[in-house]
């Protein structure tokens, strides 16, 4: 019997960087009647608060939600009417140059300079630098079209670790590659949620859109963990649907 289902955010429980739609939120609540849900993701907890915590409905149990942003990083619950921080893993300054200073360099040496940008393409998320090849504000559409078969990110992905050693750098979203510290990617998230939540790993079932590979659900089923992969938020609402009614 699975006690918690565990879910990536873009592509899976929402377009990429979009508040999810009320259809998702009513089906979290109800999911969130019969186990616990966790959303592990990239994104920080503003974007974490933006499309998951503000848009479920009134009904949802907060107290079975584990939100966890920058890939496990941070962990944030429901306590005392408000969302708390219960831990954050920071990186040094100098680390963050470093990694700034990396992704430039991996740029102009694989040459996938997009010709439009839609703000910072780097992004300090605290425990984990994010590049988002077309800016953080990009549409959608510009974003689904630019690297559709992860072709372009997994060249800069193989460049930054000849740069990066020792960090975690995987693909993530639709045009995103997130840096964390070596062995800091959704299995050490979920193996962290575990020693949290006291629900062993066995009990977890994950849901991702990215379960391949070099994507940054991999990890979840290389950690041994149940996994279904998904296409789109579409087809993890009719998941959901099955999951609430076998678990009633």
């Amino acid at each position: 019997m699975k006690r918690l289902i565990a879910f990536d955010l873009d592509g899976t429980l929402a377009e990429s960087k979009q508040p999810m739609e009320p259809a998702m939120g009513e089906a979290l609540a109800d999911l969130l009647g019969v186990a616990d849900v966790a959303v592990i993701s990239g994104g920080d907890w503003p974007q974490f608060e933006k499309q998951v915590a503000t848009r479920l409905p009134e009904r949802a149990d907060l107290s079975r939600l584990w939100l966890m942003p920058t890939t496990g990083t941070k962990l944030y619950t429901f306590r005392s009417g408000a969302w708390q921080a219960r831990y954050a893993e920071i990186f040094a300054d100098e680390e963050k140059q470093r990694i700034f200073e990396a992704f430039d360099a991996a740029l102009r040496a694989t040459g996938f300079v997009p010709a439009a940008v839609w703000g910072a393409r780097v992004e300090d998320r605290g425990s984990q630098i994010t590049f988002s090849a077309l800016g953080q504000e990009a549409p959608i559409d510009a974003k689904e079209k630019w690297d559709p078969d992860f072709a372009k990110r997994k060249v800069i992905q193989a460049d930054l670790r000849q740069r990066l050693p020792g960090l975690s750098i995987n693909m993530g979203g639709a045009t995103s590659i997130d840096v964390t510290r070596e062995g800091v990617d959704k299995a050490y998230g979920l193996t962290k949620l575990s020693d949290e939540s006291g629900i062993e790993l066995g009990a977890m079932l994950f849901i991702g859109d990215a379960i391949f590979p070099g994507g940054n659900d991999y990890p979840a089923k290389a950690l041994g963990l149940d996994t279904i992969a998904v296409r789109d938020p579409g087809e993890t609402l009719a998941i959901i649907e099955i999951i609430v009614a076998c678990l009633k």
